[in-house]
């Protein structure tokens, strides 16, 4: 199964969906297929009229019979009966010209459309935000899906086409892969809540850029989790990837100096570091993870090289806040959206792409390897409004 068959068949199973939302937005005020009916006043002029109009010579008036004379008369021969001719298929009907239209006959029903007005603006804009696009993202692209469209007769087909070459626009800039950089080793930081997805990230990038032929080392920066380190550890036994560990309690901040140490003895292409979960309202923890990148640029000065924030998609608008602080204490560089196929909300990534531009390199939909795909606007923009 393709990762976008997967990311559109996980990405919204709720009711509430987007793409059910603009099919009902679209039916709820469709108007019926108008159908043109004869009037009852019709004359056999009109007819004449209406089939001069269409280039049709009207049938002639039956002549009237002059009666025959009358003669005397003769002898009736009876044939002999002929075989029964075959009789011929009966042709197709035609199609309704202007005669059957004004008689009442219409062509096959086509798709329902409704006038996209003021209301069904506002009820596409509540659609958007309840799918945790947010306020200011939903007005603005409810705004520009109306310009050039407004008062026009629309479908849900050409509704959804709209939204997602939209949240396309917006996400295009923003689609870029974790950029490699000649300096060895790169060190890429990753940071996150509780539970966000931290681990696995870490392991299955690292497995990933081992497969491409990159030498890997990463840090078990959690030392307060010993299933983070036993996590990290499977992984790399699995890509044959070194994870360095500390003993539970262990300074973090220590243990990932240690590691760049190694990293750079070795050659490395990349270090990865972990890092405990944290919540973005306790002062200490995120003074924790300020002083593991302090540490780490008395190592090396351009270190981190990147900074990569692990979302979880069901956190919703809370995500938004996330960022804002986590920016604040480790400059972070780039996104990792995880849990795409837990929630139907996905609407907060173009939120999140909309208010800070920060490169989205991944999304995740599942525990895979294959589950983490670098992010590509077009193909999420299709999951999230349906679209074939």
């Amino acid at each position: 199964m393709s990762f976008f068959k997967k990311l559109k068949d996980k990405l919204f199973r709720s009711s509430d969906k987007i793409g059910e939302g603009l099919d009902n937005l679209v039916s709820d005020g469709a108007a019926e297929p108008e159908v043109i009916a004869a009037p009852e006043d019709v004359t056999r002029d009109d007819v004449q009229a209406a089939a001069a109009r269409a280039q049709v010579a009207p049938a002639p008036e039956p002549a009237t019979p002059e009666p025959a004379p009358v003669t005397a008369p003769k002898p009736v021969v009876v044939p002999a009966p002929m075989p029964k001719a075959a009789e011929p298929a009966p042709e197709p009907a035609a199609k309704p010209g202007i005669l059957g239209r004004l008689f009442g006959r219409t062509a096959t029903p086509e798709e329902p459309r409704r006038v996209l007005d003021d209301a069904m603006l506002e009820s596409l804009e509540d659609l958007l935000i309840q799918a945790d696009m947010g306020v200011e993202t939903a007005s603005r692209v409810t705004a520009n899906i109306a310009e050039g469209r407004f008062g026009k007769r629309i479908s849900a087909t050409e509704l959804r086409q709209a939204l997602a070459a939209e949240v396309a626009r917006i996400m295009a800039p923003v689609a870029r892969p974790l950029p490699l950089y000649p300096q060895k080793p790169q060190v890429v930081l990753v940071v996150g809540v509780n539970g966000s997805g931290k681990t696995t990230t870490i392991g299955k990038l690292a497995s990933q850029f081992k497969a491409a032929g990159k030498q890997v080392v990463i840090a078990a920066g959690d030392t307060f989790r010993a299933a983070a380190v036993e996590q990290l550890q499977i992984w790399g036994t699995r890509a044959g990837v070194p994870v360095l560990t500390a003993p539970e309690g262990s300074d973090p901040a220590s243990l990932s100096f240690d590691a760049l140490t190694k990293a750079q003895e070795d050659q490395a292409d990349l270090l990865m570091i972990d890092t405990a979960g944290r919540l973005q309202n306790r002062a200490d923890l995120m003074e924790e993870l300020a002083k593991i990148v302090r540490v780490i640029r008395k190592k090396d000065a351009t270190a981190p090289h990147n900074t990569i924030l692990v979302l979880d998609a069901t956190t919703g608008q809370n995500a938004l806040l996330q960022v804002e602080i986590f920016r604040k204490i480790a400059d972070v560089s780039g996104l990792v959206m995880t849990k795409l196929d837990g929630t139907a909300k996905g609407g907060v990534l173009v939120a999140l792409a909309d208010k800070f531009g920060l490169p989205i390199h991944a999304i995740g939909v599942g525990e895979q390897i294959d589950d983490l795909q670098p992010f590509d606007p077009d193909e999420f923009a299709k999951a999230l409004v349906g679209l074939e």
